[in-house]
């Protein structure tokens, strides 16, 4: 309905992880949204306590049936810093990501929404965001946006512009 109101409109889309229901992922993925966004939040040693309901892998292979699903449908997942996690496990969890085919990496720091919630371990300094990002450029992601107040949403409309450009540019070199 919405392509057909509007064919120029970017419909990028944040989804659940589907656990425990089976065949939701594939009629959203058919669904063709422009983007297919699903964070993983954190790495796989800190899931149980901040995301109990959740599964790591469960998570990742999401992301890797979608591209298996539709090669040219992008993917876009978000991490949160300052939880806990080493700089080793945010790189694996960038391989990890790398692996299912994702296409655009945030990464933001973590700041407590409740007391209910996780406590912040630590303020993740600009210059580890700067480093970051230049890792996750030289793993292969298309886009990346890592700062203290990137959130997964941040810039979207502008981001998929430069997203699609850096697949075009990445095909032509392939080419």
């Amino acid at each position: 309905a919405i392509r057909e109101a509007s064919p120029t409109t970017t419909i990028e889309i944040l989804t659940p992880d589907f656990l425990r229901k089976d065949g939701w992922e594939a009629k959203v993925i058919d669904a063709k949204p422009d983007v297919f966004n699903h964070n993983l939040e954190t790495v796989p040693r800190l899931y149980l306590s901040i995301r109990p309901g959740a599964r790591y892998f469960h998570s990742l292979r999401l992301l890797e049936k979608v591209k298996e699903r539709d090669p040219n449908q992008f993917t876009k997942s978000g991490l949160m810093v300052g939880l806990g996690e080493s700089k080793e496990e945010v790189m694996q969890v960038m391989d990890d990501m790398r692996s299912a085919g994702i296409d655009f990496l945030t990464i933001g720091q973590y700041l407590q929404p409740t007391r209910k919630h996780a406590a912040v371990d630590r303020y993740v300094s600009p210059d580890e965001f700067a480093a970051y990002e230049e890792i996750a450029r030289s793993k292969g992601f298309l886009m990346v946006s890592a700062s203290p107040l990137t959130r997964s949403s941040h810039h979207a409309g502008e981001d998929f512009a430069r997203l699609r450009a850096a697949r075009e540019a990445q095909l032509g070199d392939n080419a």
